[in-house]
């Protein structure tokens, strides 16, 4: 199935570089099994988005949002 995720973070520091607000959203193909992975280590992993994403070292907020794609 289609989903759109959108990424929202606020208060990054990247590289040294600090953003106050960031928002990231795309659209893929997923299984439902794939989405309740995600949104499960989403929950339950303090360290979610600094493990995968490349030069990010400290997230203040976020939340991640996924919703069906009308066709």
């Amino acid at each position: 199935m289609r989903m759109k995720f959108t990424l929202n973070m606020e208060n990054l520091d990247v590289n040294g570089n600090s953003i106050d607000s960031m928002i990231l959203d795309w659209i893929d193909e997923v299984s439902q099994e794939q989405v309740l992975e995600m949104s499960h280590q989403w929950i339950s992993s303090q360290t979610f988005l600094t493990e995968r994403m490349i030069g990010l070292h400290k997230v203040g907020e976020s939340s991640l949002t996924i919703e069906p794609v009308g066709e």
